[in-house]
């Protein structure tokens, strides 16, 4: 049998190389792009050309007419055409739909926030926000949907590799994403659908905490708590999206639940004060009980406050459990403590990675927090959108879009 490539995928492979070079580095030359990806010049210019004509690079005046360059030849310079087509990363959570419409750089060019009533969160209505809130986003970017190249949705339910969401027993995840992948597939040209804390660990492995580990956890730490998980650089779903659900902790001692790090505290911390076990001088105890949340008990301890701190030690204990247990089932080098509440957590995961090599007998990860706040998710959907934007593009061009 031959080994020989035949030659038009040898092109492609040709124009993969280049375009992936010239995505990962701003203006550059024929000679650069030559060196990086190994071909030869008249193959290099020819797909340069190529890619220009696919309205993918940009040739800029050479060096001579920029004044930078004096003898010879005057060398060609090229740069990824970001405005060529946009993006779209949604994080459609049970509360919120946030939009963010960036560039093929990744730059944002327009974010749009909507607030939601979960009451009403059938599919019918999750479907026509959906649409609404990115409507509304591409809107404001002063863009159409003509000129969307990718969109990823982040939904808080376990997602397959086709975009599906397994049936629940009370409805909830389906609920969550009803059919987004065939919704938006409607006119999107590629569309990606993914569990929201797996977009967590897309973001923190891009651009925060876990940027060159091979090996994560992100625990996305709302109102529930939610795991992304990244094993030799690839990110796990199984075959019904379920890894990283977190019922199996429904049964574990010390955290009997999947509930987030705040919600726990304002929990406990209003058990406490029934219970009459909180100071009447705490600040927990001169807070109203529908107002306590998780960052007042954590403001509290941060103050010195005692009983905030006895919550707030409850809280690490049960994170350390947590991340002992993706420890012991993943083997992973670091956990990164993700989402809105990270930025205020300081105290219980430095607290909790104290006692964290007592809950496995591997070496224990690396316990973090995220400094990605609750932006997490949307800054990950962006990404996993330029991730199969650049996977695709190819496969488009030229017609890089469908019909509206």
């Amino acid at each position: 049998m031959s080994n020989s490539i035949a030659p038009a995928s040898a092109r492609r492979v040709s124009l993969d190389a280049v375009l992936a070079f010239a995505w990962d580095v701003g203006v550059f030359t024929a000679s650069e792009a030559m060196t990086a990806v190994g071909l030869t010049r008249s193959t290099t210019i020819d797909v340069l050309d190529e890619l220009v004509t696919l309205g993918l690079l940009r040739e800029l005046p050479n060096a001579r007419e920029g004044g930078e360059y004096r003898k010879g030849r005057p060398a060609r310079r090229f740069e990824l055409k970001g405005d060529a087509a946009i993006v779209v990363g949604t994080d459609a959570g049970r509360a919120h739909i946030t939009t963010v419409v960036a560039d093929l750089r990744g730059n944002e060019l327009a974010r749009e926030h909507v607030t939601l009533d979960p009451e009403h969160d059938s599919e019918d209505e999750r479907r026509a926000f959906a649409m609404a809130a990115v409507d509304g986003a591409l809107d404001a970017a002063g863009r159409t949907r003509q000129d969307v190249l990718a969109i990823c949705v982040g939904v808080p339910a376990p997602v397959d590799r086709d975009g599906n969401s397994p049936p629940h027993r009370a409805g909830f995840w389906r609920r969550m994403n009803p059919g987004f992948a065939e919704l938006f597939g409607a006119w999107a040209p590629i569309v990606r659908v993914e569990n929201d804390a797996s977009l967590a660990a897309v973001a923190e492995g891009s651009v925060g905490a876990a940027i060159g580990c091979r090996d994560y956890v992100t625990l996305l730490a709302g109102e529930r708590l939610g795991a992304g998980v990244v094993v030799d650089g690839s990110l796990l779903r199984g075959a019904h999206g379920g890894v990283g659900e977190m019922v199996a902790f429904d049964h574990v001692v010390g955290v009997e639940g999947a509930w987030g790090l705040g919600y726990r505290a304002a929990q406990w911390a209003r058990e406490a004060v029934a219970a009459g076990e909180v100071s009447p001088e705490s600040p927990l105890s001169r807070v109203d009980a529908s107002e306590l949340d998780g960052r007042t008990v954590l403001l509290a301890a941060r103050g010195g406050d005692p009983d905030a701190q006895r919550i707030v030690d409850r809280v690490s204990g049960m994170l350390g459990i947590v991340a002992g247990m993706f420890g012991s089932l993943f083997d992973p080098r670091r956990v990164v403590v993700s989402g809105a509440i990270s930025d205020g957590a300081a105290e219980v995961v430095a607290a909790a990675r104290v006692s964290l090599p007592g809950e496995l007998d591997l070496p224990a990860p690396e316990l973090v927090a995220s400094e990605l706040g609750g932006d997490v998710v949307c800054i990950g959907a962006v990404a996993a959108a330029l991730e199969v934007a650049r996977e695709g593009v190819l496969d488009l061009a030229p017609g890089l879009r469908k019909p509206a």
